[in-house]
């Protein structure tokens, strides 16, 4: 026999616990979940760590720095690969084609229609074109605005102008440029010269702190890959080095692979040791067609190192500066140290701006939509731009004279 009520619902089932405290078990059950977000939210901060880089103002790698800063324009066409701009680009919104400006037609070193330097690559790339120093000048100008218009450009460009103030003024001061302040006279330890030599010292030495010890996570992290690399021979860690300095540092056997290689299109049979990681990491494909050579891992070696013994000079420095006074230190050890973690620090800076340069004078650059403009419509008046990096004309090897 059917109930009358069979169409409606049946009531809800009541909670036990509804209305009461929680038990020991709700509240050890959401204690683990808390503790699960956090272990994940750790995890995924570390694996982002192992590949992530420093903000590129706060490393200051020179090599990040485009060859066409000078002349480059805020957005860069990184998919076209040809040099020439479309019609539609050079074209006003009446159909016609806009005057020539008096940029446009500045002197610069041009070449001849029929030399070989100035034709394009294969694949129709063209290098950015060399501009007028007037015109270099203004857009290194505005791209310098750009940047300190920014809170980090502002951070950095205070803090270089403080380094170079107290660092110059800590020159002067050692060259006796002051004879005032030689009271009783230069060398007495309490003259005004001594006093301030100290307190200048004082200051660089924490403005170097902020570098020296701000790049360590990522300094020492690289250390750590390059030592699994040489003592293990592991090669997850070169592989993950090539990834982080991938502006620079090419694998070995990675200019054997196909010009259209790069990070969305790696094809199942290429060697995982051309392959840095992550992937995504992997140098775009050249733009000229043509790979650069592979890199001598001792460069790697010397950058890495280099750049730890910037930051274990450091320590050592901080070390003398403010755990002993002024009566006590060594005057030798503080112009040793400064010198010692500025000079290896420099010049791995200058090897990774040597080899960036080596990598894109090869592989190209990104052009921006005024160096397209620029490229087409010079050609159109017969002026002709040296094809390579520096937009001049190459030099040719001497050849021996015939006897």
């Amino acid at each position: 026999m059917a109930h009358a009520d069979s169409g409606a619902e049946p009531p809800a089932a009541s909670n036990p616990n509804e209305g009461s405290e929680p038990g020991p078990y709700q509240t050890r059950k959401r204690s683990t979940s808390r503790g699960s977000s956090v272990v994940d939210v750790v995890r995924r901060l570390s694996q982002e760590f192992e590949s992530s880089r420093p903000h590129e103002a706060f490393a200051a790698a020179t090599s990040d720095i485009a060859s066409t800063m000078a002349a480059g324009q805020p957005k860069a066409h990184t998919d076209k690969a040809t040099g020439a701009s479309g019609e539609k680009n050079r074209l006003s919104d009446n159909g016609s084609r806009p005057a020539a400006s008096s940029e446009a037609v500045t002197i610069v070193p041009t070449a001849d229609a029929g030399d070989a330097a100035t034709k394009p690559f294969e694949n129709g790339y063209h290098f950015p074109p060399k501009y007028s120093r007037q015109e270099s000048t203004k857009q290194t100008l505005t791209s310098f605005w750009k940047f300190f218009t920014t809170p980090m450009g502002f951070f950095w460009t205070i803090y270089g102008l403080n380094v170079v103030a107290w660092g110059g003024m800590l020159f002067l001061l050692l060259c006796n440029a002051a004879p005032a302040m030689c009271y009783p006279n230069c060398d007495d330890i309490d003259s005004p010269r001594r006093k301030w030599v100290e307190w200048d010292s004082q200051i660089l030495t924490a403005l170097f702190c902020v570098p020296a010890f701000g790049l360590a996570p990522w300094r020492f992290r690289d250390f750590w890959y390059l030592l699994k690399y040489r003592f293990k021979s592991d090669q997850t860690g070169i592989r993950r080095l090539a990834g982080i300095h991938a502006e620079w540092f090419r694998l070995k056997g990675s200019d054997q692979l196909a010009a259209d290689v790069g990070p969305d299109h790696i094809p199942a049979d290429t060697p995982v040791e051309c392959i840095p990681i992550p992937e995504s990491s992997m140098a775009v494909a050249p733009r000229t067609g043509i790979r650069a050579p592979a890199t001598s891992v001792w460069k790697m070696d010397f950058v890495v190192w280099s750049m730890v013994m910037n930051t274990l000079a450091q320590v050592g420095l901080c070390g003398i500066m403010w755990g002993m006074n002024r009566y006590d230190r060594p005057s030798w050890t503080t112009g040793f140290l400064v010198a010692l973690g500025m000079v290896i620090a420099m010049v791995g800076g200058f090897v990774m701006f040597l080899e960036g340069k080596k990598v894109k004078s090869t592989e190209g650059v990104a052009l921006t939509d005024r160096d397209h403009q620029k490229l087409a419509d010079d050609k159109e008046k017969g002026v002709y731009h040296y094809n390579n990096i520096k937009g001049k004309k190459p030099k040719r090897k001497q050849q021996d004279p015939e006897k």
